[in-house]
């Protein structure tokens, strides 16, 4: 029986997006698709965002988003579960061309089942095999059709290897956006514009920030004995409940969390301190100084160490190929060493301009706005391929 999903006068697109930011960047594609094509129909796996984009959703990203090692190994029964659900999707729903988000655990294994079935693989963010995974670059050559990368330097990497790329720019670098003035930024969060501000950002995941957000208070504590004006806003994550926070900050009064203002925040701060990741860029854009933290459960983090083979962690410093902010990892991560930092950007103006100048040039290596735009065009040419040996 034909798919309801995949008829003559349809192309049927599976994504697979087991992650928030998978699923910010899948709304992101999916609407720029849909403004060059009205016969695609999305469905797979994703989020809120996706879902409201107008796709179909088999499993929500919220049931697949697993962070460490060990609590992949606990949820592997799961996994595999959801695992065989979608490669007999592909048998029922004959996808026209599929495209995989990121999730690299799940999804290198899953481009195997699509080719398999010889059904076209898009690949959108780069899992980063060059980190921890060199070798299966060889996996990625006889898996995936064409790997869209948002970093230069992974162009670079993937072309030497004989897979096919295309850079496309970060998605930063359009969403990225100061929406508020300066003056009606403070005035709406009742800020005092005399003052320094220091932002936090811990993370989007309930873990991570349960490791980050303490030792943050901490250095907060720490900071407001030598500067008792200095103020504290903490940006909230939309994927986490206001009350998770506030059960961290307890009876700390005093640093304020905003929520949907990261761009402001980042951008009318003084300094910051930031979970490794994507924020890092965020604050590159902004041209904040800062710190980046970074904290794992101990033999996560062990297993990391075996594995991971670069030289930095936080993306700003891997962007830029040196270290162009400090990074403490681990148990380096102490208030002590964070509020030695933040001190030292703000007694010296000097070294915060130099670090605002080494972040303007990592914004410079994302590229020009428009990704989800040159991804959309990688993509239909994909799919036109496949039409064409149809």
């Amino acid at each position: 029986m034909a798919s309801l999903l995949n008829d003559k006068k349809t192309s049927s697109i599976l994504i697979i997006a087991g992650e928030a930011s998978g699923d910010t960047r899948g709304a992101e594609l999916i609407s720029v698709l849909q403004e060059s094509r009205t016969d695609l129909r999305f469905w797979g796996i994703g989020g809120d965002l996706m879902a409201k984009s107008g796709m179909r959703l088999v499993r929500h990203a919220h049931e697949m988003a697993f962070l460490g090692f060990f609590e992949v190994i606990r949820h592997i029964p799961f996994i595999r579960k959801v695992f065989k659900e979608m490669s007999d999707l592909l048998d029922s729903e004959c996808p026209d061309l599929v495209i995989l988000i990121d999730y690299p655990g799940f999804n290198l294994r899953f481009a195997k089942q699509a080719k398999k079935r010889d059904i076209p693989v898009v690949y959108y963010i780069s899992p980063q095999i060059w980190a921890w995974g060199r070798n299966r670059i060889h996996k990625i050559r006889r898996t995936v059709d064409h790997m869209i990368v948002l970093f230069p330097f992974e162009e670079a990497f993937y072309r030497e290897a004989g897979v096919p790329v295309t850079f496309v720019g970060h998605p930063l670098k359009e969403t990225f956006q100061v929406k508020l003035s300066k003056p009606e930024y403070m005035k709406s969060f009742g800020l005092d514009p005399k003052q320094k501000i220091l932002a936090l950002l811990p993370g989007s995941r309930k873990q991570e920030v349960k490791r980050l957000l303490p030792v943050m208070i901490r250095t907060c504590k720490l900071l407001r004995q030598a500067f008792p004006d200095l103020q504290f806003v903490l940006c909230q994550s939309p994927t986490l409940e206001q009350a998770f926070y506030a059960s961290l900050l307890k009876e700390d009064q005093n640093i304020q969390m905003i929520e949907g203002r990261t761009p402001e925040t980042l951008a009318y701060s003084d300094a910051a301190i930031v979970a490794s990741g994507t924020a890092t860029l965020e604050a590159a854009l902004a041209g904040t100084p800062m710190v980046v933290l970074y904290k794992m459960a101990p033999m996560s983090y062990w297993l990391a160490r075996m594995l991971v083979r670069v030289s930095h962690i936080g993306l700003v410093n891997i962007v830029a190929g040196r270290e162009i902010v400090p990074e403490l990892i681990q148990d380096d991560a102490q208030a002590e060493r964070i509020e030695e930092i933040i001190k030292s950007y703000f007694a010296h103006p000097d070294k915060a301009e130099g670090v605002r100048k080494k972040l303007l040039q990592v914004s410079v290596k994302l590229g020009e706005s428009g990704a989800a735009k040159r991804a959309a065009k990688v993509i239909l040419r994909e799919l036109d391929k496949t039409g064409s040996e149809s």
